[in-house]
Protein backbone atom coordinates (compact mmCIF):
# COMPACT_ATOMS: atom_id res chain seq x y z
CA UNK A 1 0.00 0.00 0.00
CA UNK A 2 1.08 3.45 -0.81
CA UNK A 3 2.19 5.35 2.34
CA UNK A 4 1.13 8.86 3.66
CA UNK A 5 4.63 9.85 5.00
CA UNK A 6 4.81 12.59 3.01
CA UNK A 7 1.48 14.42 3.98
CA UNK A 8 2.05 13.32 7.69
CA UNK A 9 5.62 15.28 7.37
CA UNK A 10 3.83 18.43 6.14
CA UNK A 11 0.97 18.00 8.72
CA UNK A 12 -2.06 17.74 5.60
CA UNK A 13 -4.44 15.21 5.20
CA UNK A 14 -3.59 13.19 1.18
CA UNK A 15 -7.03 14.93 0.38
CA UNK A 16 -5.08 18.72 0.77
CA UNK A 17 -5.05 21.04 -2.13
CA UNK A 18 -2.35 22.82 -3.73
CA UNK A 19 -3.13 25.95 -1.15
CA UNK A 20 -3.13 24.23 1.93
CA UNK A 21 0.25 21.97 1.25
CA UNK A 22 1.97 25.37 0.46
CA UNK A 23 0.69 27.21 3.37
CA UNK A 24 1.94 24.30 5.85
CA UNK A 25 5.15 23.87 3.99
CA UNK A 26 5.38 27.64 4.32
CA UNK A 27 5.25 27.74 8.12
CA UNK A 28 7.17 24.67 9.16
CA UNK A 29 9.88 25.90 7.27
CA UNK A 30 10.20 29.41 9.20
CA UNK A 31 9.60 27.06 12.34
CA UNK A 32 12.94 24.55 11.38
CA UNK A 33 15.20 26.02 8.73
CA UNK A 34 18.95 25.81 9.82
CA UNK A 35 19.59 29.90 10.14
CA UNK A 36 16.87 29.89 13.13
CA UNK A 37 18.21 26.63 14.57
CA UNK A 38 21.92 27.08 14.30
CA UNK A 39 23.78 23.44 15.41
CA UNK A 40 20.71 22.03 15.84
CA UNK A 41 21.09 18.60 13.42
CA UNK A 42 17.15 17.76 14.20
CA UNK A 43 15.99 20.98 12.61
CA UNK A 44 18.63 20.30 9.28
CA UNK A 45 17.08 16.87 9.28
CA UNK A 46 13.21 17.94 9.85
CA UNK A 47 13.97 21.13 7.22
CA UNK A 48 15.62 18.70 4.95
CA UNK A 49 12.42 16.01 4.68
CA UNK A 50 9.58 18.59 4.66
CA UNK A 51 11.55 20.25 1.23
CA UNK A 52 11.62 16.37 -0.23
CA UNK A 53 8.33 16.16 0.86
CA UNK A 54 6.85 19.76 -0.74
CA UNK A 55 9.27 19.00 -3.86
CA UNK A 56 7.15 15.93 -4.39
CA UNK A 57 3.81 16.96 -3.56
CA UNK A 58 3.88 20.58 -5.62
CA UNK A 59 4.36 18.81 -8.80
CA UNK A 60 0.86 17.19 -9.75
CA UNK A 61 2.73 14.69 -11.73
CA UNK A 62 5.25 13.30 -8.80
CA UNK A 63 1.99 13.56 -6.25
CA UNK A 64 0.28 11.17 -9.03
CA UNK A 65 2.86 8.92 -8.50
CA UNK A 66 3.75 9.36 -5.08
CA UNK A 67 -0.16 8.44 -4.36
CA UNK A 68 -0.19 4.96 -6.04
CA UNK A 69 2.90 3.96 -5.02
CA UNK A 70 4.67 6.02 -2.65
CA UNK A 71 8.34 6.17 -2.44
CA UNK A 72 8.86 3.39 -4.87
CA UNK A 73 8.16 5.47 -7.52
CA UNK A 74 11.10 7.42 -7.05
CA UNK A 75 13.32 4.49 -6.45
CA UNK A 76 15.22 1.91 -9.19
CA UNK A 77 13.38 3.57 -12.08
CA UNK A 78 10.12 3.76 -10.43
CA UNK A 79 7.37 5.73 -12.73
CA UNK A 80 8.82 9.03 -11.07
CA UNK A 81 12.39 8.73 -10.97
CA UNK A 82 14.78 10.77 -13.14
CA UNK A 83 15.66 14.55 -12.50
CA UNK A 84 14.09 15.19 -9.03
CA UNK A 85 15.85 16.80 -6.57
CA UNK A 86 15.11 16.51 -3.00
CA UNK A 87 18.47 18.28 -1.52
CA UNK A 88 17.20 20.69 1.44
CA UNK A 89 18.21 23.69 -1.04
CA UNK A 90 18.93 27.41 1.14
CA UNK A 91 17.16 29.64 2.42
CA UNK A 92 16.97 31.71 -0.74
CA UNK A 93 15.24 29.08 -2.70
CA UNK A 94 12.08 28.73 -0.39
CA UNK A 95 12.03 33.03 -1.42
CA UNK A 96 11.86 31.90 -4.79
CA UNK A 97 9.17 28.75 -4.96
CA UNK A 98 6.85 30.40 -2.37
CA UNK A 99 7.90 34.10 -1.90
CA UNK A 100 8.86 34.92 -5.39
CA UNK A 101 5.61 37.00 -6.69
CA UNK A 102 6.98 39.23 -3.64
CA UNK A 103 10.24 39.46 -4.74
CA UNK A 104 10.25 41.39 -8.52
CA UNK A 105 12.51 38.49 -9.55
CA UNK A 106 14.32 39.04 -13.05
CA UNK A 107 14.01 35.38 -14.26
CA UNK A 108 11.07 33.43 -15.09
CA UNK A 109 10.49 29.40 -15.68
CA UNK A 110 13.44 28.32 -17.92
CA UNK A 111 16.03 31.01 -17.30
CA UNK A 112 14.45 33.12 -19.48
CA UNK A 113 15.10 37.09 -18.36
CA UNK A 114 12.55 39.27 -17.26
CA UNK A 115 11.32 41.70 -20.77
CA UNK A 116 11.56 45.49 -20.36
CA UNK A 117 8.26 46.67 -21.83
CA UNK A 118 8.17 49.80 -24.05
CA UNK A 119 6.99 53.17 -22.90
CA UNK A 120 3.04 53.88 -23.35
CA UNK A 121 2.35 57.01 -25.17
CA UNK A 122 -0.26 59.78 -24.65
CA UNK A 123 -1.31 61.99 -27.84
CA UNK A 124 -3.82 64.49 -27.24
CA UNK A 125 -6.40 65.19 -30.30
CA UNK A 126 -8.73 67.73 -31.15
CA UNK A 127 -11.52 66.86 -33.18
CA UNK A 128 -14.63 69.19 -34.26
CA UNK A 129 -18.06 68.78 -33.27
CA UNK A 130 -19.21 66.88 -36.04
CA UNK A 131 -16.41 64.69 -36.29
CA UNK A 132 -17.65 63.21 -32.70
CA UNK A 133 -21.15 63.07 -34.03
CA UNK A 134 -20.21 61.16 -37.12
CA UNK A 135 -16.94 59.26 -36.59
CA UNK A 136 -13.63 59.88 -38.93
CA UNK A 137 -10.94 58.20 -40.12
CA UNK A 138 -7.70 60.46 -39.23
CA UNK A 139 -4.05 59.49 -38.59
CA UNK A 140 -1.47 61.16 -35.68
CA UNK A 141 2.64 61.31 -36.91
CA UNK A 142 4.66 60.98 -33.67
CA UNK A 143 8.29 60.40 -33.00
CA UNK A 144 8.80 57.40 -31.33
CA UNK A 145 11.42 54.49 -30.38
CA UNK A 146 11.49 51.40 -33.30
CA UNK A 147 12.81 48.45 -33.43
CA UNK A 148 16.27 48.78 -34.58
CA UNK A 149 16.63 47.14 -38.27
CA UNK A 150 20.44 46.76 -38.94
CA UNK A 151 20.40 44.45 -35.85
CA UNK A 152 16.70 43.64 -35.86
CA UNK A 153 16.33 44.72 -32.30
CA UNK A 154 18.65 43.17 -30.64
CA UNK A 155 21.22 45.40 -30.01
CA UNK A 156 23.89 43.23 -31.14
CA UNK A 157 26.14 43.98 -34.26
CA UNK A 158 24.75 42.03 -37.06
CA UNK A 159 26.47 38.91 -37.36
CA UNK A 160 27.06 38.61 -33.84
CA UNK A 161 24.69 37.90 -30.70
CA UNK A 162 24.65 38.78 -27.05
CA UNK A 163 25.45 36.68 -24.53
CA UNK A 164 24.67 35.93 -20.96
CA UNK A 165 25.76 37.97 -18.23
CA UNK A 166 28.42 35.88 -15.66
CA UNK A 167 27.21 37.92 -12.80
CA UNK A 168 23.75 36.94 -12.43
CA UNK A 169 23.68 33.91 -14.79
CA UNK A 170 21.31 35.63 -16.97
CA UNK A 171 18.84 36.37 -14.17
CA UNK A 172 19.42 40.17 -14.39
CA UNK A 173 19.39 40.28 -10.48
CA UNK A 174 22.01 39.33 -7.85
CA UNK A 175 21.11 38.25 -4.06
CA UNK A 176 23.07 38.13 -0.91
CA UNK A 177 22.07 36.27 2.17
CA UNK A 178 22.22 38.63 5.23
CA UNK A 179 20.77 36.18 8.39
CA UNK A 180 17.82 35.51 8.02
CA UNK A 181 16.86 37.66 4.66
CA UNK A 182 17.51 37.62 1.39
CA UNK A 183 18.60 41.37 -0.32
CA UNK A 184 17.75 41.37 -4.11
CA UNK A 185 19.34 44.03 -6.46
CA UNK A 186 19.57 44.91 -10.12
CA UNK A 187 22.82 43.60 -11.70
CA UNK A 188 25.73 45.84 -11.66
CA UNK A 189 27.02 44.42 -14.38
CA UNK A 190 24.15 43.98 -17.53
CA UNK A 191 21.55 46.31 -15.28
CA UNK A 192 19.28 43.96 -15.31
CA UNK A 193 18.69 42.97 -18.73
CA UNK A 194 20.70 39.56 -18.15
CA UNK A 195 22.77 39.73 -21.20
CA UNK A 196 25.89 41.52 -22.28
CA UNK A 197 26.56 42.67 -25.54
CA UNK A 198 30.41 42.80 -26.76
CA UNK A 199 29.52 44.01 -30.14
CA UNK A 200 26.76 46.87 -29.74
CA UNK A 201 25.03 47.61 -33.61
CA UNK A 202 26.55 51.28 -34.69
CA UNK A 203 22.57 52.09 -35.43
CA UNK A 204 21.55 51.52 -31.65
CA UNK A 205 24.15 51.79 -29.79
CA UNK A 206 23.13 48.49 -28.20
CA UNK A 207 19.98 49.74 -27.11
CA UNK A 208 17.97 47.68 -29.88
CA UNK A 209 15.69 50.81 -30.81
CA UNK A 210 15.86 54.22 -32.32
CA UNK A 211 14.00 57.48 -32.71
CA UNK A 212 12.27 57.86 -36.04
CA UNK A 213 8.86 59.51 -37.22
CA UNK A 214 5.76 57.02 -37.48
CA UNK A 215 2.18 57.66 -39.02
CA UNK A 216 -0.17 55.64 -37.35
CA UNK A 217 -4.49 55.53 -38.40
CA UNK A 218 -6.67 55.60 -35.74
CA UNK A 219 -10.52 55.37 -36.26
CA UNK A 220 -12.21 57.91 -33.98
CA UNK A 221 -15.66 56.33 -33.43
CA UNK A 222 -19.49 58.29 -33.14
CA UNK A 223 -20.33 59.29 -29.74
CA UNK A 224 -16.68 60.33 -28.26
CA UNK A 225 -16.96 63.17 -25.72
CA UNK A 226 -14.19 65.57 -24.11
CA UNK A 227 -11.54 62.91 -22.95
CA UNK A 228 -12.61 60.18 -24.11
CA UNK A 229 -9.06 57.56 -24.13
CA UNK A 230 -8.41 55.46 -26.76
CA UNK A 231 -6.33 52.87 -26.95
CA UNK A 232 -3.94 51.40 -29.72
CA UNK A 233 -2.30 48.41 -28.02
CA UNK A 234 1.46 47.95 -29.38
CA UNK A 235 1.88 51.32 -31.11
CA UNK A 236 3.99 53.12 -27.96
CA UNK A 237 7.53 52.94 -27.74
CA UNK A 238 9.58 49.49 -28.82
CA UNK A 239 10.97 47.91 -25.85
CA UNK A 240 14.92 47.30 -25.51
CA UNK A 241 15.93 44.03 -27.09
CA UNK A 242 13.04 42.79 -28.83
CA UNK A 243 11.26 42.99 -25.64
CA UNK A 244 7.14 44.36 -26.28
CA UNK A 245 6.15 47.53 -27.54
CA UNK A 246 4.29 49.81 -25.04
CA UNK A 247 0.49 51.30 -26.20
CA UNK A 248 -0.48 54.90 -27.32
CA UNK A 249 -3.20 56.63 -26.05
CA UNK A 250 -5.38 59.04 -27.64
CA UNK A 251 -6.81 61.86 -25.39
CA UNK A 252 -10.01 63.15 -28.00
CA UNK A 253 -10.95 67.19 -27.20
CA UNK A 254 -13.67 68.79 -28.54
CA UNK A 255 -13.47 71.95 -30.19
CA UNK A 256 -16.31 74.87 -29.37
CA UNK A 257 -19.08 74.83 -31.70
CA UNK A 258 -20.66 78.00 -33.00
CA UNK A 259 -24.06 76.78 -31.84
CA UNK A 260 -24.31 73.72 -29.39
CA UNK A 261 -22.48 72.96 -26.22
CA UNK A 262 -22.61 69.47 -25.10
CA UNK A 263 -23.67 67.86 -21.31
CA UNK A 264 -22.81 64.08 -21.80
CA UNK A 265 -25.23 63.42 -25.04
CA UNK A 266 -27.34 66.10 -24.75
CA UNK A 267 -26.98 68.80 -26.64
CA UNK A 268 -27.87 72.56 -25.69
CA UNK A 269 -28.60 75.68 -27.32
CA UNK A 270 -29.77 78.98 -26.94
CA UNK A 271 -31.89 80.46 -29.33
CA UNK A 272 -33.08 83.86 -29.77
CA UNK A 273 -36.60 84.44 -30.89
CA UNK A 274 -39.02 87.41 -31.51
CA UNK A 275 -41.39 89.05 -28.71
CA UNK A 276 -44.09 88.34 -31.03
CA UNK A 277 -43.40 84.80 -31.76
CA UNK A 278 -43.44 84.18 -28.10
CA UNK A 279 -46.24 85.80 -27.37
CA UNK A 280 -48.32 84.71 -30.30
CA UNK A 281 -46.82 81.25 -31.04
CA UNK A 282 -45.07 79.83 -33.86
CA UNK A 283 -42.29 77.57 -35.25
CA UNK A 284 -38.33 78.02 -35.47
CA UNK A 285 -35.69 75.90 -37.54
CA UNK A 286 -32.68 74.60 -35.82
CA UNK A 287 -30.21 72.69 -37.89
CA UNK A 288 -28.88 69.67 -35.97
CA UNK A 289 -26.05 67.58 -36.17
CA UNK A 290 -27.29 64.95 -37.79
CA UNK A 291 -27.58 67.59 -40.78
CA UNK A 292 -31.54 67.96 -40.56
CA UNK A 293 -33.57 70.87 -39.95
CA UNK A 294 -35.48 70.02 -36.50
CA UNK A 295 -38.72 72.23 -36.14
CA UNK A 296 -39.43 73.69 -33.19
CA UNK A 297 -43.19 74.68 -32.18
CA UNK A 298 -42.84 77.34 -30.29
CA UNK A 299 -45.90 77.59 -27.71
CA UNK A 300 -47.95 80.93 -27.16
CA UNK A 301 -46.80 82.60 -24.31
CA UNK A 302 -43.42 81.45 -23.73
CA UNK A 303 -40.89 82.92 -21.58
CA UNK A 304 -37.09 83.33 -22.04
CA UNK A 305 -34.95 80.43 -20.10
CA UNK A 306 -37.86 78.07 -21.19
CA UNK A 307 -36.04 74.42 -22.54
CA UNK A 308 -38.20 72.62 -25.17
CA UNK A 309 -36.79 69.06 -26.07
CA UNK A 310 -36.43 67.69 -29.43
CA UNK A 311 -35.61 63.61 -28.87
CA UNK A 312 -33.13 61.57 -30.58
CA UNK A 313 -31.39 64.82 -31.94
CA UNK A 314 -28.42 64.64 -29.66
CA UNK A 315 -25.42 62.69 -29.50
CA UNK A 316 -24.95 59.10 -30.53
CA UNK A 317 -23.87 56.39 -27.80
CA UNK A 318 -20.51 55.95 -28.06
CA UNK A 319 -20.20 52.21 -28.66
CA UNK A 320 -23.91 51.73 -27.51
CA UNK A 321 -27.23 52.20 -29.63
CA UNK A 322 -29.73 55.30 -30.05
CA UNK A 323 -29.26 58.94 -29.84
CA UNK A 324 -29.13 61.61 -26.91
CA UNK A 325 -31.51 64.50 -27.11
CA UNK A 326 -31.43 68.27 -28.22
CA UNK A 327 -32.48 70.81 -25.83
CA UNK A 328 -33.30 74.08 -27.26
CA UNK A 329 -33.59 77.22 -24.63
CA UNK A 330 -35.41 80.01 -25.60
CA UNK A 331 -34.40 83.86 -25.64
CA UNK A 332 -37.46 85.83 -26.14
CA UNK A 333 -35.86 89.20 -27.74
CA UNK A 334 -36.40 92.57 -27.08
CA UNK A 335 -36.48 94.76 -30.34
CA UNK A 336 -34.30 97.98 -30.27
CA UNK A 337 -34.81 99.56 -34.01
CA UNK A 338 -38.49 100.33 -34.86
CA UNK A 339 -39.95 102.08 -37.38
CA UNK A 340 -42.21 105.17 -36.78
CA UNK A 341 -45.47 102.44 -37.65
CA UNK A 342 -44.61 99.87 -34.91
CA UNK A 343 -44.09 102.08 -32.06
CA UNK A 344 -47.35 103.56 -32.55
CA UNK A 345 -48.42 99.70 -33.02
CA UNK A 346 -47.10 99.37 -29.88
CA UNK A 347 -48.30 102.84 -27.91
CA UNK A 348 -52.05 101.10 -29.20
CA UNK A 349 -51.28 98.13 -27.37
CA UNK A 350 -49.86 99.78 -24.54
CA UNK A 351 -53.03 101.57 -24.29
CA UNK A 352 -55.19 98.55 -24.10
CA UNK A 353 -53.04 96.67 -21.24
CA UNK A 354 -54.74 95.71 -18.19
CA UNK A 355 -51.95 93.32 -16.66
CA UNK A 356 -53.66 90.28 -16.95
CA UNK A 357 -51.66 90.00 -20.30
CA UNK A 358 -48.05 89.46 -17.78
CA UNK A 359 -49.07 87.65 -14.89
CA UNK A 360 -45.79 87.70 -13.53
CA UNK A 361 -45.44 91.30 -13.98
CA UNK A 362 -48.53 91.99 -11.96
CA UNK A 363 -47.95 89.03 -9.56
CA UNK A 364 -44.50 91.10 -8.70
CA UNK A 365 -45.75 94.55 -8.46
CA UNK A 366 -48.38 92.71 -6.10
CA UNK A 367 -46.10 91.72 -3.95
CA UNK A 368 -44.82 95.52 -3.66
CA UNK A 369 -47.21 96.97 -2.52
CA UNK A 370 -48.50 94.18 0.14
CA UNK A 371 -44.51 95.24 1.29
CA UNK A 372 -44.69 99.02 1.41
CA UNK A 373 -48.48 99.64 0.98
CA UNK A 374 -50.20 101.76 -1.49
Amino acid sequence: MPDTEYYELLEVEKTADDKTIKSSYRRLAMICHPDKNPGCAKSEAKFKAISEAYDCLKDPQKRAAYDRFGKAAFQNGGPGAGGQDFGGGGFSDIFENIFGEFMGGGQGRGGQRQQHRGADLRYDMEIAFEDAYHGKDASVTIEVATPCEPCDGTGAKPGTKARGCSTCAGHGKVRAQQGFFVVERVCPTCHGAGQVIEAPCDACHGEGRVDKQKTISVKIPPGVDEGTRIRLTGEGEAGSRGSPAGDLYIFIHLARHTLFQREGNTLFARVPISFTTAALGGTITVPGLDKVAHEIRIPVGIQSGKQIKQRGAGMPVLNGRGFGDMVVEIEVETPTKLTAKQKDLLEQFRATETGAECPASEGFFGKIKHIFGE
